[in-house]
C-alpha cells in the first residue's frame, strides 16, 4: 500500500474546547441565572401573593437578582479563573529556570517520563536528547507532561467572565420574561421555566454524557425543588406581614 493509499485510509476528527475557559462558565452561568432567579421570583410572588402586595416587587426583585447575580458570577469566574492561568503561567517560568539552570537533570527526567510510557530505554535517551535540543519544545513537552497543561492554550478570565455574565442573564431573563409582558401571577412563569430547565437540561447533555432526558429531568426537578422551597418560604414570610 502506497503512502498515497495510506492517506486515503485517514480518518480525520475534531475535538471540541475542553479548555478555553468559556464552556463551564457558559453552562454553569445558564443554568444558575435560571435556577436562582426563577427561585428568587417564586419566592417574591409567594411573599406579595400573602401579603397583598404589588406585582411590581417581583419585577424589582428579579431585575435585582439578575443584575447582582450576573455580576458576582461574572466576577467570582473572573477572579478564579484569571488566578489559576497565573498559577499555570508561574509553573511554567518556573520549569523554563529549571531547563535553563540543570538542562541534563531535565533531559533525564523526560527520558524517565517516556520510559513509564513504554519506550525503551535508549530510544527514550534519544527521544529526550533531540527534543532538549530545542529549548522551546523541550519546555513545551516539559509543561505538557508533568503539568498537564497546554502552554498555549490556557484559559482566560476574560472569556469565562463574559461568557458567565451573558449566559447568567440569558437564563435570569427567562422567569421574568412573562410578569414583563403582563403576567400577574406566578403560573405562566412557571411554565416557561420548567420548560427552560428542562431544555438547558437536555443542552447540557450535548456536551456530555448523560443521555437528554435524564439531564433534562434532573435539571428540571432541581430547579422545581429549589422554586417551590423558596416560595414556600415567602408565603410564609409575607403571611406573617401581612
Amino acid at each position: 500500500m502506497t503512502g498515497k493509499d495510506v492517506r486515503a485510509f485517514e480518518i480525520h476528527h475534531s475535538h471540541r474546547d475542553v479548555t478555553g475557559g468559556w464552556l463551564r462558565p457558559a453552562v454553569f452561568g445558564a443554568s444558575d441565572g435560571l435556577v436562582s432567579n426563577f427561585a428568587l421570583v417564586a419566592g417574591v410572588a409567594g411573599g406579595t401573593a400573602a401579603a397583598g402586595a404589588s406585582v411590581n416587587a417581583v419585577i424589582l426583585a428579579g431585575v435585582a437578582g439578575l443584575a447582582a447575580g450576573a455580576s458576582s458570577m461574572a466576577a467570582g469566574e473572573y477572579v478564579s479563573v484569571a488566578s489559576q492561568s497565573e498559577l499555570a503561567q508561574a509553573e511554567i517560568e518556573l520549569e523554563r529556570t529549571e531547563l535553563k539552570e540543570r538542562p541534563e537533570a531535565e533531559q533525564q527526567e523526560l527520558a524517565d517520563t517516556f520510559m513509564r510510557r513504554g519506550l525503551d530505554e535508549g530510544l527514550a535517551a534519544l527521544v529526550a536528547e533531540q527534543l532538549s535540543r530545542d529549548p522551546d519544545a523541550a519546555l513545551e513537552v516539559h509543561v505538557r507532561e508533568e503539568l498537564g497543561l497546554d502552554m498555549h492554550d490556557l484559559p482566560s478570565g476574560i472569556t469565562a467572565a463574559v461568557s458567565s455574565f451573558m449566559s447568567f442573564t440569558v437564563g435570569a431573563m427567562i422567569p421574568l420574561v412573562p410578569y414583563l409582558l403582563g403576567a400577574q401571577t406566578l403560573w405562566p412563569a412557571l411554565v416557561v421555566s420548567l420548560l427552560s430547565l428542562f431544555g438547558v437540561g437536555v443542552l447540557v447533555s450535548r456536551i456530555t454524557v448523560r443521555t437528554w432526558w435524564f439531564s433534562g429531568t434532573r435539571q428540571l426537578l432541581l430547579g422545581g425543588v429549589a422554586a417551590a422551597l423558596t416560595y414556600a418560604f415567602g408565603a410564609l414570610v409575607g403571611g406573617s406581614m401581612g
